[in-house]
């Protein structure tokens, strides 16, 4: 179809042309002096990223799944225990991933819809008395429910329980999109992929890693090769990898991370809140119920959306689909079939959103919701105009 394509799942999000424009540019040799200045920078780039000035940053060939094992099988070995957080589809993928490599996962079960409760990770590391737990799991943004989840409440109940097993969070949703304080959180491990926040095609993931979790890794056992984290430090060193390194994305990173500290990073956490909430009025004005439980906790990067009783919303993303050709990212695990997922993440201003939404209330009222035409786009409108002070001047 002509016009601007439209991705609105929750991630892979569009690539911005500038960042296409960059990756297109000639291969360097990725031993050379060149290729160790764009290295450096990225590298010290993403580090004011993640908020971090002591911490390590490693990049893989990936993905976000790519991500969570080269956590575990640096940190971790067979046969130890960790307490693993539960509220949603990735959440439980990163627990087995551990349980994969012999890692014992004591699950905390959370209702999908609600965020992690710190108190329980409190009370579930005080019962440790013989400190057996070797590392918290947590996701800070659940994708398949679009809940975020706080990071410093963890840390904090990791401290009053004055325990000192490593927090490893996957930041795959909310790095570039949500505030992260690897640092000031105390985190131990924060990965991620390029799909997201980064604007990057997929392929890349990312980890910022503590002394803590670089002393875990020197003792942890589990086998690795290719994800080793020391092999990646020493060649960095250097300037280089001790593989061949997706240079490309590198060049896309570069200019990813330019742009959104050219915007400003408050101004980007203030941006995707700011088009998140219209989102959500949005849809609140449609008169459909949003598949997180608590405001406090609603994610900036993705609206969750529950499907009206009796309607399979895997046949409503379809149909939405073939009308106006626009992908919505579909319900998964224990939610499919009951939620569509609405992408506002990356490169992404105030006209896409209401693009989106049109699309989303002509889809709605086609498949037979009860719906009048307009209203959510009211909402957001009037939203949008009463939250301009929060964007920046054009």
């Amino acid at each position: 179809m002509p016009g601007r394509p439209f991705l609105q799942i929750p991630g892979p999000s569009i690539v911005p042309e500038r960042v296409v424009r960059a990756m297109s540019q000639p291969l360097i040799d990725h031993r050379g002096p060149e290729f160790a200045a764009l290295l450096r920078e990225v590298l010290n780039g993403l580090k004011v990223l993640f908020q971090t000035s002591n911490g390590h940053v490693l990049l893989f060939p990936g993905s976000g799944t790519g991500g969570w094992e080269c956590c575990i099988v640096n940190t971790l070995s067979p046969g130890d225990q960790v307490l693993g957080c539960v509220n949603g589809h990735f959440s439980d993928l990163f627990c087995r991933t551990a349980t994969s490599h012999g890692i014992e996962v004591q699950r905390l079960e959370v209702e999908y819809g609600a965020a992690v409760p710190a108190e329980a990770i409190e009370e579930r590391l005080r019962q440790d008395m013989d400190r057996q737990i070797k590392a918290v799991l947590v996701v800070q943004t659940e994708t398949s429910t679009g809940v975020t989840s706080s990071l410093a409440a963890v840390r904090r109940a990791i401290d009053a329980a004055a325990h000192p097993a490593l927090l490893l969070a996957d930041v795959v949703s909310s790095l570039g999109c949500t505030d992260l304080r690897f640092d000031e959180w105390k985190l131990d491990v924060a990965l991620t992929a390029a799909q997201k926040g980064l604007m990057l095609p997929p392929g890349m993931a990312l980890l910022a890693v503590s002394e803590k979790a670089l002393k875990a890794n020197r003792s942890a056992k589990c086998a690795r090769s290719f994800w080793d984290w020391q092999a990646v430090l020493e060649s960095n060193a250097e300037g280089y990898f001790p593989y061949t390194p997706a240079t490309a994305l590198l060049f896309g990173l570069s200019e990813s991370l330019k742009m959104l500290f050219e915007e400003g990073l408050e101004n980007v956490f203030k941006r995707h809140a700011r088009l998140a909430g219209a989102c959500r009025k949005a849809i609140e004005a449609m008169t459909l119920k949003l598949f997180a439980q608590n405001a406090a906790n609603y994610s900036s990067t993705l609206t969750a959306v529950a499907m009206p009783q009796g309607l399979d919303s895997d046949a409503f993303i379809d149909h939405t689909l073939k009308l106006v050709n626009l992908p919505l990212g579909k319900g998964l695990g224990k939610a499919k079939g009951k939620l569509f997922r609405i992408g506002h993440l990356g490169s992404f201003n105030e006209l896409e959103l209401l693009g989106v939404l049109g699309g989303v209330e002509m889809a709605l009222k086609s498949f037979g919701v009860t719906l009048a035409l307009g209203a959510g786009l009211a909402a957001a409108e009037t939203y949008l105009l009463e939250t301009t002070n929060q964007r920046l001047p054009l």
